[in-house]
């Protein structure tokens, strides 16, 4: 999300939620990875490696939206961005629409030229649209993002948003009510092209789901068994090994040569031994070392410019008995991804994280997604990934309440563990949770990403389809395609291919 230390919850994530460690270079106390959420967003852009397309140039677009679609007396507009690409737009009365949905980061113009949804466009000659989230990116609906402004911040405004640009591009370009739109969203965005069929189904006709999770939930505890599963998918004996290594952490916290020395091996800002009472600090510790593995394991082996380090190369250190104790080996996964982010230290001091949390201008690093996707995971989400168990293999410093805390301390007193429950509750109510009755959405997940644990991986009838990745992460269908993409991943590619097109030939709003 920066120099490591915390965000407020690690979405999602969803992240979501989905609520989502590495950071920049310097001093800042953010992480790269919390909370289920890179800093620049879930999905980021659509390849690891330079395309010809993605050089294209494409105009920034902006359309006049309504601050608060529901309080008519709300009178407030602001602009909102929006990209187009009509390269390979028929023009004619049964050209379809593709409309990708923002997420929790600023929208990215490559995907206007990249990425899987750009070669099912070319297929079906499609206008390709992406709009991109409220408080996101460029798309400043208030002066600043002080805690009153953040209330228009929620799925329920933004899927307003999306009805509202839907109605106007069909009078600016002339769409006719025989064109059918179809929504495509990985990560939060997944879910939100799920929510949007299902809110608005007389204008998005269908929707191309990613690894959204439908099911918010607090404590987020599943999380970290998929990346556990996931670690041991490459070799059972790296659990044990990252088990074994934490609990040496443990140990050295006792003693103060044992101090002194992970602040050596670990590259830590500031001395361990000056917030070895303070169980704030310790906890955001813990989960820098955690959201290494996560960060890894969710984007494992995507075609994405987060998926540098596999499982693979965390496994072969913590395996590498060569290196001495599993603790050392722990500190070289930690170097690995301090290396990666340019990283000078590992900042775990709580107190710093929420300072930098707090700041409200829209130059501040935290604008560039950190503080606004906290805040919708405290006020609609949580989906705050936990360990709580001593015995885990992560251990049980940072649980529930270390979150919730983080929502009080950043945002609001009153965000306490009674409002989370009642908050996360009225989500499901809404949009139905894991029991959709949305027709028209094909749903997809990779085994490997934890995010899979909220979403919908077997159909419940047969208008709630499914595809479900062996050996895949997060939004690994989204990505530009290349020929190393194994071959379940090239048959989902060519099942959603498959779907889109019986979506768009059909004449009925469901599907049979």
């Amino acid at each position: 999300m920066l120099q490591r230390g915390g965000v407020s919850g690690k979405p999602l994530g969803f992240g979501l939620f989905l609520l989502i460690v590495v950071g920049i270079a310097g001093t800042n106390s953010l992480a790269h990875f919390r909370h289920g959420r890179l800093f620049n967003g879930f999905l980021g852009k659509p390849s690891k490696t330079p395309g010809l397309q993605g050089s294209l140039e494409t105009e920034d677009l902006w359309f006049e939206q309504r601050l608060d679609h529901f309080q008519p007396s709300n009178t407030q507009t602001w602009q909102q961005r929006y990209f187009v690409n009509e390269d390979y737009y028929r023009n004619d009365s049964t050209a379809p629409i593709f409309l990708m949905i923002g997420g929790e980061g600023e929208a990215s113009k490559k995907w206007m030229h990249e990425g899987a949804w750009i070669h099912y466009a070319e297929h079906f000659s499609a206008l390709c649209i992406q709009l991109e989230h409220r408080f996101y990116g460029k798309s400043h609906p208030t002066k600043d993002l002080s805690t009153s402004n953040l209330v228009y911040l929620t799925s329920e405004q933004a899927l307003a948003d999306l009805a509202n640009f839907v109605a106007a591009m069909k009078v600016k370009y002339d769409l006719k009510d025989s064109q059918k739109w179809i929504a495509f969203g990985g990560s939060y965005p997944g879910s939100l092209a799920a929510w949007a069929r299902e809110k608005y189904p007389h204008l998005i006709y269908g929707s191309i789901s990613s690894s959204g999770p439908l099911l918010a939930e607090v404590d987020f505890k599943e999380y970290f068994d998929v990346v556990k599963a996931s670690l041991a998918s490459y070799k059972p004996d790296c659990v044990e090994a990252v088990t074994r290594s934490f609990g040496q952490v443990e140990i050295l916290l006792k003693h103060m040569i044992g101090m002194a020395n992970l602040d050596k091996t670990f590259k830590t800002c500031t001395p361990i031994k000056d917030s070895i009472h303070n169980d704030l600090d310790i906890s955001n510790f813990f989960e820098n070392l955690a959201g290494n593995f996560a960060g890894v394991v969710q984007y494992n082996k995507d075609n994405s410019p987060h998926a540098t380090i596999t499982i693979d190369d965390i496994c072969d250190v913590m395996l590498n008995t060569t290196m001495g104790p599993p603790v050392t080996r722990l500190a070289a996964v930690n170097d690995l991804l301090l290396q990666q982010s340019n990283a000078s230290c590992l900042d775990y001091k709580y107190d710093k994280m929420i300072a930098d949390m707090k700041n409200i201008s829209w130059d501040s690093e935290t604008a560039q997604g950190a503080r606004q996707w906290t805040y919708q995971t405290c006020n609609e989400f949580g989906f705050y990934q936990t360990s709580e168990n001593k015995a885990d293999t992560f251990g049980d410093r940072f649980g529930v309440d270390f979150f919730i805390r983080q929502c009080q301390d950043v945002y609001s007193s009153d965000m306490d563990a009674r409002y989370l429950e009642q908050v996360v509750g009225q989500t499901n109510k809404h949009y139905g949770a894991l029991k959709p009755e949305t027709t028209n959405v094909l749903y997809i997940h990779g085994s490997i990403d934890p995010w899979h644990a909220l979403g919908l991986i077997k159909p419940i009838n047969a208008k709630t389809p499914t595809i479900y990745i062996e050996g895949t992460a997060h939004c690994a269908n989204m990505y530009e395609p290349v020929k190393s993409d194994p071959p379940q991943l090239v048959e989902a590619r060519n099942k959603i291919l498959k779907y889109l097109a019986n979506l768009l030939t059909e004449y009925d709003s469901e599907l049979n």
